[in-house]
Formats: C-alpha cells, structure tokens, sequence
C-alpha cells in the first residue's frame, strides 16, 4: 500500500498537482515507515530507509513551493465536479482550508433565497455551510454575507429567513452581517487566513434529492452533483467587502 501511495505521488507530482501530490508523500512515507518496522532484514530496511530520505526530501521541497506561490498570491487550484458525481459535501470542499486560525468568513452569493422559490438555490445550503463553520476546528466569529433580494413575494420569507439563521448563529457566539446587491454575479468564500474559493454554481452545487426518504437526502456527501468547477486562490490580502 505504500508503494502504492507513493507511486501515485510521484505521478501527481510530475503533473504539477503539488498540493494532492504532497498529500500522498506524506501518507506513503507513513505506511513505509511501517513496514520498515516489521522488517527483520537489514539490507531491506536499509533500501527502506534510503527511499524514505527521498520521498522526505522531496515532500520537503513540495512544501516550501507551495508556500512560496501562497506567499507570491499565484497559488491555484482546480477542481472539476462532474455532473452526478458524489463525495462533495462542503466538509470535503472547505476542511482542509479552514485552519484553526479561521475567524472571519465572507460570502458572496448572488441565490441565497427563499427555500420553496423556483430559484433552485436555497436559504438550506447556506444553512448547511454555517453549520460546517460551526464545527470547526475553525473559530468563526463572523461571517458576511453578500447576496441579492428575492424577486416579488419571496422577499419577506428570504429576509425572515436569514434573520432566523442571525439569531440562531448568535447562540453560538457567531455574528451573521447580511448585505443585498442588485448587481452581483460573482459567487466566491474567502476566509481571513488567505484562502478564497470560487465556485462556478455558487453553494448550489447540489441535485435535488429523487425522494424525502432517498439515500443523499441527509449525507450530502451521498447526494449527486451539477457539474461544476471549483478553484482555490491563496491571497495574501484578502480584501473587505
């Protein structure tokens, strides 16, 4: 398995997938270490031994890229969501960027609304995404919201809506600050540790579920997707809305 692991290291990283690459170097080099371990042969460990300095080595060098183009702002990222592909709920997305240090969160979604408009995006994902916040390891204290008012009779339940999410967050010592803008388009989430993700379907990525009862209607990581893509920035400066 670790052969494995490690082989798919190598192929990430020689098609410049560096961040999924230093990943798989890091488990790789803890399943050889294993083996090592079980290993009575001295030759074998000493061959054991020796990879293990490469891979190190190399995972090494991967990391320090890796900050260095955060650090430069040219840290980029993409991620393709086929169409009714699962594994996609906002814990695999968001986690691995919401450090502890993660206090301040903004939003940008022109279709967060009203749950039973037309529209197919709804008041329950963005939920759903303060919810992951609220979990952590992230200490959110704030999170902005930036999106446009509901067309016609939908406007008082999205209002009423979002200000039961406000009151609820409040429990959790959690601020919600809610601004409208008629002109938005751009969907993207920036959290004030530099990461700023930017999906083309905004927090809808979602299929609506066949059925009340079927398997995906609770375990978003089981509910099939849009196509979609996701791309992940590094900023330096994030900036205020």
């Amino acid at each position: 398995a670790g052969a494995e692991t490690v082989k798919r290291a190598v192929e990430l990283d020689l098609a410049s997938r560096f961040q999924e690459s230093l990943v798989c170097y890091q488990e790789g080099i803890d399943l050889l270490l294993q083996v090592v371990k079980g290993t009575k042969d001295e030759a074998k460990k000493q061959r054991y031994r020796q990879k293990i300095s490469e891979y190190m080595t190399r995972a090494e060098d991967i990391k320090k890229h890796i900050e260095k183009e955060k650090q430069d702002g040219k840290y980029h990222k993409q991620i393709r969501i086929e169409e009714n592909a699962t594994g996609y709920s906002y814990e695999k997305l968001f986690q691995e960027y919401l450090t502890e240090i993660v206090s301040e969160v903004w939003v940008e979604d022109p279709y967060i609304r009203h749950v039973h408009q037309a529209s197919r995006h709804s008041l329950y994902n963005f939920l759903r995404f303060c919810e992951m916040l609220i979990k952590g390891p992230c200490k959110v204290k704030t999170i902005h919201l930036l999106t446009s008012y509901d067309e016609g009779s939908g406007r008082n339940q999205q209002t009423s809506g979002l200000e039961e999410i406000k009151q609820s967050l409040s429990n959790y010592g959690v601020t919600l600050n809610v601004a409208f803008s008629s002109s938005m388009h751009d969907r993207e989430i920036r959290f004030n540790n530099g990461w700023m993700i930017k999906i083309g379907r905004g927090l809808d990525y979602f299929k609506k579920p066949q059925g009340r009862f079927s398997i995906g209607y609770c375990d978003f990581d089981l509910r099939p997707c849009h196509e979609t893509t996701v791309d992940v920035f590094h900023t330096k400066h994030t900036k205020k809305m």
